[in-house]
């Protein structure tokens, strides 16, 4: 899981799935900052997206409740980078009932941390690099 913000001035974009089918994807505030948070399904490869505010605490517990949602009969594993707001003391108090009474190789939420920005450890930098070009290459910039 991670999040990405783009201050591009394209009302849309352009994603392509793992079957080669493409989907339009409309930007949120597009003159100003937009940040979004993707999670890679590394079994399905599907990559999960959700526009939010900001980075942020708030956002990562939002993010965490929607990929729940997704998936409400399994265990997430999370691997992500070390945003400080990805250990935050709100977030720890967050993940503290969803795991209560589970052993840590039995929790309902997993989370692991990599190094930020490590293209070898976190596959999902990969898709935001790529989506950060389209929007340069798009806009003219």
């Amino acid at each position: 899981m991670d999040e990405m913000s783009s201050s591009e001035r394209r009302p849309s974009g352009l994603c392509v799935g793992a079957n080669g089918g493409t989907r339009e994807v409309l930007i949120g505030n597009e003159r100003e900052r937009q940040t979004y948070y993707g999670a890679l399904d590394l079994l399905s490869q599907r990559l999960l997206v959700q526009p939010h505010e900001k980075g942020n605490t708030t956002g990562t517990i939002e993010y965490l409740k929607f990929l729940q949602r997704q998936w409400p009969e399994y265990r997430l594993l999370i691997l992500w980078d070390g945003a400080s707001y990805h250990r935050s003391k709100e977030l720890k108090a967050f993940l503290a009932p969803v795991n209560d009474g589970f052993e840590a190789d039995a929790w309902n939420i997993h989370c692991v941390r990599f190094t930020p920005n490590d293209l070898r450890q976190n596959s999902i930098e990969d898709s935001w690099l790529q989506a950060k070009t389209w929007l340069r290459r798009m806009s003219g910039l």
